[in-house]
């Protein structure tokens, strides 16, 4: 079963709540989406840092409800 946009998106800002977040669904099937995160959490760390935290946010979801996840991360300017 897929993965619903909200559920997504409540996820990350649960992990995220100082973030600019913004998710859409690439396919509009509810599988594959992109997520734009923007967070001083990830002040200081690298790319592969801050995609780990972002999938450790989501509980091993990714790759199981949620197929695909294409990730931009940065920090606010």
């Amino acid at each position: 079963m897929p993965m619903p946009i909200d559920e997504l998106e409540s996820a990350l800002r649960a992990a995220f709540p100082d973030a600019e977040i913004r998710i859409d669904d690439l396919a509009g099937d509810g599988d594959h989406y992109r997520a734009r995160i923007v967070s001083h959490q990830f002040a200081g760390l690298s790319r592969v840092k801050q995609h780990q935290l972002v999938y450790g946010a989501l509980k091993g979801r990714v790759g199981g409800e949620l197929h695909a996840l294409a990730l931009e991360t940065s920090v606010p300017v």
